[in-house]
């Protein structure tokens, strides 16, 4: 399958230049996308691009990461409503590294189209302000730089002369890789149509040279709201910005009239594969068989098979029938996230030092249950659990007992958690 019917059954097809399907026929081509460091953790928003990249390899064509060094200092315009702030070089440096970490996780970069990884600043480091306008900015007029979207949707709010400046820049970009390493094919989101064929018309008035664009639509949700957002905010890649348990529950959490979408996009699973998985899921959409593998791949993808396994049986404690020692093999972040949606309880440490007895835990100190004669009626009707061990009435709590040195998770029932912290 051509690379252009890769994309098209994906759903990851947007627009293309006329011509590059015929460069892509003719054999393996060179073809980049830019990443912008404004912060120091890809999000799965950025995903869509890292796929294109993987299915671009995959069909035996040559990857290649730019990261924006350089134009991360300006600042892209497209579509914003407001001027962004510009990063001072430290913090540049730092979320290029984080972010060229996380896009060796999906790129092969051995063989003989291997990945590549560019920053521009090394190009641009080095160039004057006279040289550019001077030997750039001559080949492209305002009316032409004034006529694009991203840029007409800024006017009447305001656009100031650095993000303006932004479309020569990286139309500048793709000039220079063009002519220093044969690439001929620039990919993006849909907004980015822009700025990719200012690249290609610079090629053209500099050189007399040919070079395409492909872009992949913008995702979004079915429902309508922006794709990569949860209440709690961005789904990043970085662990420590969006643990791997909240990441495989973002996908596992996919709607029905997403997720087969989402499955063809953000996996490089076959389409006979995906049609089979559909039928399965269509069969018992209450397995969630699409959701499940989805979770499983990308997460697997960005965080491993021991994140896997460990965000799979910590959905189990609450959705399933995990055991005690799941739940005590739990790390403290992991339970909190889990059960962060319970009901909390706080109680002072002290009161563990002569041991509590389980009723007092229920009636007392928690409300869990509504008095005493409840919770004694509860306990011995087996429907209180306490660290996914039933409890008898006579139980009594001591620090022993504590996940994490710190926690007591109660249940009752299948579904009905609270969690008390001892401090």
């Amino acid at each position: 399958m051509s690379f252009i019917e890769e994309l098209q059954w994906r759903g990851m097809m947007h627009d293309s230049m006329p011509g590059v399907e015929k460069i892509l026929a003719e054999g393996p081509v060179k073809g980049y996308i830019g990443f912008d460091p404004t912060a120091d953790s890809l999000g799965v928003g950025n995903l869509v691009q890292v796929m294109m990249l993987v299915h671009f390899q995959r069909c035996g064509h040559q990857p290649i990461a730019l990261i924006g060094g350089a134009t991360g200092m300006v600042g892209d315009p497209s579509f914003k409503s407001d001027e962004r702030p510009l990063l001072d070089r430290d913090t540049l440096q730092h979320n290029l590294a984080c972010q060229k970490a996380q896009l060796e996780k999906f790129l092969d970069f051995s063989g003989p189209n291997g990945a590549r990884i560019v920053n521009n600043y090394d190009w641009f480091k080095d160039m004057g302000f006279l040289s550019f306008i001077r030997d750039v900015g001559k080949h492209i007029s305002v009316n032409y730089m004034l006529a694009k979207d991203s840029v007409k949707s800024r006017l009447e709010s305001g656009i100031s002369f650095t993000e303006f400046s932004y479309q020569l820049i990286q139309g500048y970009d793709f000039y220079h890789l063009w002519k220093n390493d044969g690439v001929r094919l620039q990919m993006g989101g849909s907004d980015q149509w822009g700025n990719i064929t200012t690249g290609t018309e610079l090629i053209r008035r500099i050189a007399g040279g040919e070079a395409y664009a492909i872009t992949t639509p913008l995702i979004k949700k079915a429902d309508g709201t922006k794709f990569g957002k949860t209440e709690n905010g961005n789904i990043w890649l970085d662990p420590k910005k969006t643990s791997p348990y909240q990441f495989y529950q973002f996908w596992l959490n996919a709607a029905d009239a997403d997720v087969a979408h989402y499955v063809r996009i953000f996996t490089i699973a076959s389409q006979e594969e995906i049609q089979t998985l559909e039928a399965a899921h269509n069969e018992a959409p209450h397995q969630r068989i699409l959701q499940k593998f989805l979770a499983e791949n990308c997460t697997m993808r960005v965080h491993g098979p021991e994140a896997v396994r460990r965000a799979q049986e910590a959905s189990e404690i609450l959705f399933g029938n995990a055991t005690a020692e799941v739940l005590q093999e739990l790390d403290e972040e992991t339970l909190l996230d889990v059960f962060k949606d319970v009901p909390q309880f706080s109680v002072t440490r002290a009161a563990l030092t002569a041991g509590i007895p389980v009723i007092e835990l229920l009636a007392t100190h928690t409300r869990f249950a509504s008095s005493k004669g409840e919770a004694r009626t509860l306990l011995e009707g087996g429907g209180i659990a306490i660290n996914k061990t039933k409890a008898n009435s006579d139980a009594v709590y001591t620090p022993q007992h504590l996940l994490s040195s710190k926690y007591l998770l109660l249940q009752r029932g299948k579904k009905t958690y609270a969690l008390i912290t001892f401090d």
